[in-house]
C-alpha cells in the first residue's frame, strides 16, 4: 500500500476512521472527507455535487463509509426514511463513485470497497428500510465490478454484522445491549472497527487483485453458522 492514494469517505470515526489509520499505517496517502470535516475535507454525501476538491489525479483506492442504522417495525416507517436511507447508503455512494471514476481509472489497479449489512444475507426484523438500501449497495457493486473490470477498477463489498461504532451506540448503551448482542453472534462478540479495517484495507490491497464483484461477511458468523 505505500504510496498509494486512497480516497476514504467518512473517515472521521468509527470504521471509516480505523480504515484510515491502518492505512497510513501501512504508508498509504490518505484523503479523508465527512460531513464534519473542515475546508477542503468537507462532503455532504446528500448534497448536490460534481467535483471532490483536493482529489489526487491518481486514485488507487475509495472506501466509501457513510452509513445509517434506522430500525423500527415496518408499519411505522415513511416513505422519507426510506428515501434518506436509500440517500446516504446508496445515492452518496452512486455520486462519489461518478466523481473519482476519472482517476480510479488512471490507476494501474484500481480498487472500491462498499459497506453492506449482514442483514440483507440473513433477514432481521425492523431492519427492511436500511436492508432495501443496502441490499440495492450490493446490486450496485455487482454491476460496476462487471463494466469496470477492463479498466482494471475492482469493486467489493464488506458486509458487517452490529460493530461498536458511535452510529450504532444506541444499540450498545449499557451492559445489558452488549451481552445480547455477544450472544447473537457465533464467535460470542460483536464487531469492533479494527475487525472491519482489517478487512476493507485487504480489499484494498494487490493481495486481492484477483478478487472483484464479492460481498465479505464479516459478521461473527452470523449470516452463515448457527451458534450452540
Amino acid at each position: 500500500m505505500n504510496n498509494k492514494n486512497i480516497v476514504v469517505i467518512g473517515g472521521n470515526s468509527g470504521i471509516g476512521k480505523s480504515i484510515a489509520e491502518k492505512l497510513e499505517s501501512v504508508g498509504a496517502n490518505i484523503f479523508v472527507y465527512h460531513r464534519s470535516g473542515e475546508g477542503a475535507e468537507r462532503l455532504d454525501v446528500t448534497a448536490k455535487f460534481e467535483t471532490i476538491e483536493g482529489l489526487p489525479e491518481v486514485i488507487d483506492g475509495l472506501v466509501y463509509c457513510p452509513g445509517t442504522i434506522n430500525l423500527k417495525p415496518f408499519h411505522r416507517f415513511s416513505i422519507e426514511d426510506f428515501q434518506k436511507d436509500y440517500e446516504v447508503n446508496v445515492l452518496g455512494a452512486v455520486k462519489v463513485l461518478q466523481t473519482c471514476l476519472k482517476g480510479l481509472k488512471k490507476s494501474e489497479s484500481a480498487s472500491v470497497v462498499l459497506f453492506s449489512t449482514v442483514a440483507v444475507q440473513v433477514g432481521l426484523g425492523f431492519h427492511s428500510s436500511i436492508s432495501s438500501a443496502k441490499g440495492a449497495v450490493e446490486g450496485l457493486a455487482k454491476s460496476l465490478a462487471a463494466e469496470w473490470a477492463p479498466n482494471k477498477i475492482r469493486v467489493n463489498v464488506v458486509a458487517p454484522s452490529l460493530t461498536d461504532t458511535p452510529l450504532a451506540s444506541a444499540l450498545l448503551g449499557n451492559d445489558d445491549k452488549k451481552e445480547a448482542s455477544n450472544k447473537r453472534h457465533p464467535l460470542g462478540r460483536y464487531g469492533q472497527p479494527e475487525d472491519i479495517a482489517g478487512a476493507a484495507v485487504f480489499l484494498l490491497s494487490n493481495e486481492a487483485s484477483w478478487m472483484t464483484g464479492q460481498v465479505l461477511h464479516l459478521d461473527g458468523g452470523m449470516s452463515s453458522i448457527k451458534g450452540m
